[in-house]
C-alpha cells in the first residue's frame, strides 16, 4: 500500500512528542498559541526595521506556514516568520530612511519575489537530484555553526531588549528566574508550556510592580481598548525593478543555510531523519516568500525561535503549526489582538529572547554532537572558529552594491572555507 502524503498522527500525552504524533486538541491549541507568541516579536520587529506593514507580515507568516505544512505533507515541524536576512538589502534597495512607512515597498517586493522563485527552483532541483550536493556545500560543521550564529548574533538584541533602567534590568532577571522555575518545577502538560506560563506570570508580576506600586513604566491598556477587533492590513503590490532583484536575490543562500540548519537541528532533537523532505521544505519556503512579496510582506524563513520552543518543550508535533498559523492569520486581521501582544513589556520580551535565542545557539552545538563532528580536525576548527566569531561579531561585507550582515557573511565564510579545505584534503 502506498505511503500516504500526510502522516497518521498518533495520540500521545507524555514524554517526547514526535513530528508524527499529536497531543489532545486542547493541548495542541495551547501549544499553537505559545508558538504564535514566540514568533510574534521577531516577525513584527523585522518589518518595522524595513518600514513594512507589521500586520501584513504576521498575516503572511500564517499563510506561509500553511503553505509549508501542505507542501511538506505535514512531515517537517516548522513555523515560517519574517526573515532578518532581508533587512539590509531591502533598506539598500529602497533607500529607506529608517522611520515610518517605507514609500518604496513595491520596488523591494520584486526582489523578494525573485528570491522566492530561485529558492523554490533550488528546492525542485533538490527533490530531483537529492540533497547530497547541498550537504556537500553545507555539512554538519557548516549547518551547526550557522545555526549557532543565528542565535548568538541575536544576543545583543536580546540583552538590549532587557531594558535600559535598573528597574527594567532587575525585572528582566526576575522574569528569567520565573521562566527557569517554570521549566524546573512545572509537571505534566504545563511543563511543555513553560515559556507561555513564564510570560503570563511575569506579565502579572510586571503589572503589580508598575501599575499598582509605580516602580516602572506602567502597562498602557488604552491601545488595546481603542483598537478595533478586525481590520484589513495595508497590502502593497510589487513593482518590477532589476536593480532590486539583483540586490535582494542572493539572500537565497542565507535562507537555504537557515532552513537546512533548522532541519538538521530537528533531526538531532527528535532522532528522526527528515532529510528526504529538504527539497520540499526549500520549495515551500520559496513559494511562501513569493506569496509574501506579492502583497508587501517580508520574505519568510523557518524560525529558530520556534525551534527553540520545541527544544524546550520536547513537543515536535507538526499539527501544532497549522494551528499556530490560523492564530497568526487572525492576528493579521485584528489590530486588537496585535495591541494585546504589543502590550507585553519590553524587558519581558528581552528575557524570553535570552532563553529562546540561547536554545537556538545550543541547537547548533547539538547538531555537532549528534553528527559526531570531529572538532579535533584542523579543518573543522577553522570553519567553526571563523564562522562563529565573524557571525557573532556581526561582521558586514559589501560585494558591489550587495551588502551582507553578520549571519550572511558567516554563512558565506563557512561554505567557502569548508569547500576550500575539503578540496585540500581530497587532493
Amino acid at each position: 500500500m502506498a505511503k500516504s502524503f500526510f502522516p497518521t498522527w498518533t495520540l500521545k500525552t507524555e514524554g517526547i512528542i514526535a513530528p508524527d504524533e499529536r497531543l489532545p486538541l486542547s493541548q495542541t491549541v495551547a501549544m499553537g498559541i505559545q508558538h504564535v507568541i514566540i514568533m510574534f516579536g521577531s516577525t513584527v520587529l523585522a518589518p518595522l526595521l524595513m518600514g513594512l506593514n507589521p500586520n501584513v507580515a504576521v498575516l503572511m507568516s500564517g499563510v506561509g506556514t500553511w503553505i509549508f505544512f501542505l507542501i511538506v505533507g505535514g512531515r517537517v515541524p516548522s513555523y515560517l516568520g519574517s526573515s532578518f536576512a532581508f533587512i539590509g538589502v531591502i533598506i539598500a534597495a529602497t533607500g529607506y530612511s529608517g522611520s515610518g512607512p517605507n514609500p518604496n515597498i513595491g520596488i523591494a517586493m520584486s526582489g523578494v519575489i525573485a528570491c522566492g522563485i530561485v529558492y523554490a527552483l533550488i528546492g525542485l532541483i533538490v527533490q530531483k537530484t537529492g540533497v547530497q550536493w547541498i550537504e556537500r556545500l553545507m555539512p554538519p560543521i557548516v549547518t551547526g555553526a550557522v545555526v549557532m550564529v543565528i542565535g548568538l548574533n541575536l544576543a545583543p538584541v536580546a540583552v538590549k531588549g532587557m531594558g535600559s533602567t535598573p528597574f527594567e534590568h532587575w525585572y528582566a532577571v526576575l522574569a528569567l528566574l520565573i521562566i527557569a522555575f517554570a521549566a524546573i518545577y512545572l509537571r505534566g502538560f504545563l511543563q511543555k508550556l513553560l515559556i507561555l506560563v513564564g510570560i503570563v506570570i511575569s506579565y502579572i508580576v510586571y503589572w503589580v510592580l508598575t501599575n499598582l506600586f509605580g516602580l516602572g513604566t506602567p502597562i498602557d491598556f488604552a491601545p488595546i481598548i481603542n483598537a478595533p477587533w478586525f481590520g484589513m492590513p495595508h497590502f502593497t503590490a510589487p513593482i518590477f525593478n532589476m536593480d532590486a532583484i539583483v540586490l535582494i536575490c542572493p539572500v537565497v543562500f542565507i535562507l537555504i543555510a537557515e532552513n537546512l540548519g533548522h532541519i538538521k537541528a530537528v533531526n538531532a532533537m527528535t532522532g528522526r531523519n527528515l532529510d528526504k523532505y529538504i527539497g520540499r521544505a526549500f520549495t515551500a519556503d520559496g513559494i511562501a516568500t513569493i506569496a509574501a512579496g506579492c502583497v508587501g510582506g517580508p520574505g519568510v524563513t523557518t524560525y529558530g525561535e520556534n525551534i527553540g520552543v520545541m527544544a524546550a518543550t520536547k513537543v515536535y508535533s507538526t499539527l501544532i503549526f497549522p494551528v499556530a498559523a490560523c492564530f497568526a492569520i487572525i492576528l493579521g486581521f485584528s489590530p486588537k489582538f496585535g495591541a494585546c501582544i504589543q502590550s507585553i513589556p519590553g524587558p519581558l520580551l528581552g528575557a524570553v529572547s535570552v532563553v529562546v535565542f540561547g536554545f537556538i545557539a545550543v541547537a547548533g552545538g547539538r547538531i555537532w554532537v549528534e553528527s559526531r563532528v570531529n572538532l579535533a580536525s584542523t579543518k573543522n576548527l577553522i570553519v567553526a572558529a571563523v564562522t562563529l566569531i565573524i557571525g557573532t561579531g556581526d561582521f558586514s561585507l559589501n560585494i558591489g552594491s550587495f551588502g551582507l550582515g553578520g549571519i550572511g557573511t558567516a554563512t558565506l565564510a563557512a561554505i567557502i572555507l569548508n569547500l576550500i579545505m575539503t578540496l585540500k584534503e581530497e587532493y
